[in-house]
This record gives C-alpha cells, sequence and structure tokens, in this order.
C-alpha cells in the first residue's frame, strides 16, 4: 500500500505522539520535578536571552540564570510567606478561643442531636483541659512528634525534600543550556520535515505564550477578587489569604483548596462569638463559591481556553483527563500540552481536507 506524502507525515507525527503519551505514563512517578523545571524554563527562557541580548555578550548567560532564577525563587518564597503572618495569628487564636469554640459547639450539637433521639453528654472540662496541655506542652515534645510524624512518612518527605533540591537545579541547567537543547533537538528532525516542523514549533510557542499571559491574568484577577471579598466580610487576614489564594490556583484545585482551608480555619477563630460560624459559612459560601464560579466557567476559559482556542468544556476535561492518567504532573501540564495538540490537531486537519482521502 503506497502512502502519500501528507499520510506519511501523519503517521510518523502519530506515532511520534503515542510514543510520547507512553514514555510520560511510564515514567511519570519520577516526571514531576524535570517537568516542573521544563515549565518554569520554558516561561523564564524570554526573560534570560533579553538580558544575554542586553549585555551585548559582556554579561556571561550563566550569570543572566542566576539573576533570573534567583528573583524567580524570592518571588515564591514571597508567596509562601504570605503564610506566616496566617499562621502566626491563627496558632495564638486557636489556643485562646478553642474553649470558646467548644462551649459554642456543644449548644450547637447537643440539641440537634437530641432530635434524633441521640443524647450524648460531652464533658467539655476534660476537652479544654487536654486542649490547653496540647498547646501549651514542652517545645521538644512538639518537635519529637513532629520528628516521629516524618519517619514514619519517610517517603513523602523525601520525595518533598529532594523535588525542592531538584526542580532549582534541573531549571538551571534547563536555563544555560535551552538554546543548545533546542538546536539539538532540531537536528534530530529530516532535513525535509524541517520547515512544517518549524512552523509548528512557531505555532506552538505562540500558543503557549498567550496561555501563560492569560494565566497570570486570572491569577491577579482573583488575588483582587478573594483579597476585596474576604475584607467586606471583616476578616482581619483578608489580604495575605486572598492574594495567596488568587496567585495559587496557577496549581489547580490544590491553590484553591489551600486557601479555602486557611480562609475558612480563619474565619472561624475571629468570629468566634455568637453567629460566628454563620458568619464564617456565609462567607465562604459567597467569596468562594462565587470565586469558583468566576474562575471556572469565566475567567479560564474567557483568558486562558479563548486564548489558546480551546471550547470551556475542552478545558474541563483536558484538566480531567490529564490529571486522571498522569496525576499531579497531569493536571500542571493539562492545559499547555492541550493548546500544543490543538495546535497539532488543527494542522492534521488541514493536511487531511487537502488529501486525495478526503477529495476523493
Amino acid at each position: 500500500m503506497q502512502f502519500t506524502p501528507a499520510q506519511k507525515s501523519f503517521l510518523t507525527w502519530a506515532a511520534i505522539a503515542a510514543t510520547l503519551i507512553f514514555v510520560l505514563w511510564f515514567l511519570r512517578p519520577v516526571l514531576a520535578p524535570f517537568v516542573i523545571a521544563s515549565v518554569f524554563a520554558y516561561a523564564l527562557t524570554p526573560l534570560v536571552n533579553w538580558l544575554d541580548t542586553a549585555g551585548r555578550g559582556r554579561v556571561p548567560r550563566v550569570l543572566a540564570v542566576i539573576l533570573v532564577e534567583t528573583l524567580f525563587v524570592i518571588a515564591l518564597a514571597g508567596m509562601l510567606l504570605l503564610l506566616v503572618p496566617i499562621i502566626a495569628k491563627e496558632l495564638p487564636l486557636m489556643r485562646d478561643q478553642l474553649p470558646t469554640l467548644l462551649d459554642t459547639a456543644d449548644a450547637a450539637l447537643r440539641p440537634w442531636l437530641a432530635q434524633y433521639g441521640i443524647h450524648m453528654a460531652f464533658d467539655l472540662g476534660s476537652l479544654k483541659t487536654i486542649a490547653r496541655t496540647y498547646f501549651d506542652a514542652n517545645f521538644d515534645e512538639t518537635v519529637g512528634s513532629v520528628l516521629t510524624s516524618v519517619k514514619l512518612g519517610g517517603s513523602v518527605a523525601f520525595a518533598v525534600i529532594g523535588n525542592a533540591v531538584l526542580i532549582p537545579i534541573a531549571l538551571f541547567y534547563l536555563l544555560v543550556e535551552w538554546d543548545r537543547l533546542m538546536a539539538q533537538m532540531r537536528e534530530w528532525v529530516p532535513p525535509r520535515m524541517r520547515p512544517g516542523t518549524e512552523s509548528f514549533v512557531r505555532d506552538a510557542d505562540a500558543v503557549l505564550g498567550q496561555y501563560l499571559r492569560g494565566q497570570l491574568l486570572v491569577m491577579l484577577v482573583l488575588a483582587v477578587f478573594y483579597s476585596v471579598g474576604l475584607s467586606l466580610f471583616g476578616l482581619d487576614l483578608a489580604i495575605p489569604i486572598g492574594v495567596f489564594t488568587g496567585l495559587a490556583v496557577f496549581v489547580p484545585y490544590l491553590g484553591y483548596g489551600t486557601g479555602l482551608v486557611l480562609a475558612a480555619f480563619a474565619g472561624i477563630l475571629e468570629f468566634s462569638g455568637a453567629g460566628g460560624v454563620w458568619h464564617t459559612v456565609s462567607m465562604l459560601a459567597a467569596v468562594y463559591g462565587s470565586g469558583q464560579l468566576l474562575e471556572g466557567f469565566y475567567l479560564t476559559p474567557k483568558l486562558v481556553g479563548e486564548r489558546i482556542g480551546l471550547h470551556p468544556l475542552a478545558v474541563i476535561f483536558a484538566l480531567l483527563a490529564f490529571g486522571q492518567v498522569l496525576g499531579f504532573v497531569g493536571v500542571l501540564i493539562a492545559l499547555p500540552l492541550s493548546a500544543v495538540l490543538l495546535v497539532a490537531f488543527r494542522r492534521v486537519r488541514s493536511t487531511y481536507l487537502a488529501s486525495q482521502l478526503y477529495v476523493g
């Protein structure tokens, strides 16, 4: 059976895509730090190249990479440091407000359980004593329990520490060698296929650039939205929690969930008086409920999906599908990889419509 050049090109790219998907699936347990470093390297390379060009060769590229990566790490550390004032305020509040919270919970639960014929008596005095003992415990005992937990979950702790060390190292080498790696990958492409391949890479690069700009807009809008929304409900930690939630949505689900938990704890502890629980529930429902709707049904589809040409349903499907196949890594790369696949699909479609298979 004879294949036309267009059919051969399609089969070649289909085989490459299938091989790539199989490799990603097979190596998914160890891919996370390298995929994350590659995503960061792709996003930061234009800035490194700009500094390299601005220096006109007088500044070594290594110094430009060190400067860019240092600023990037500082920015990430700054986002994590938003948690410091939250934790610093919530822990003393938790110690001081816990007895009141136990009284409130007892007053609410006992009548509710009695409606269903369940009569329970809570020994609030003992619970308060245990709580105070826990919070006022010797620091060494607390550290010991933490170390024990780390030992029990040694593999998880090792993975977290390993990734924290490996990602910056991989990012450094990728930024230094990015242009050379791209040139080497280009050499692997047969000369007769290079024009089409380079055109595809340019289109994919343009789409990914639009994705990154759209994602940054989503993060900024949500940071303002959550900060303002929590402030309207009178939460003292509205700005750090709101900014953290907005910026952390770059990691789908995880950022939103962390912000929701922080806001819930802060609200319960701060509004511990009469009606405080319902005030917190109302705050979470209004701010985080509407925020999720705003992000999922408008901001991400409009500013990210529309920019890269993905339908809102395709955005949702991509997140679920890649997350199912590749776990956390899949969720992280779902939208940018979908954008690249969309470019490939458009080219395959145009090739098919121009081929004899469609005409004849």
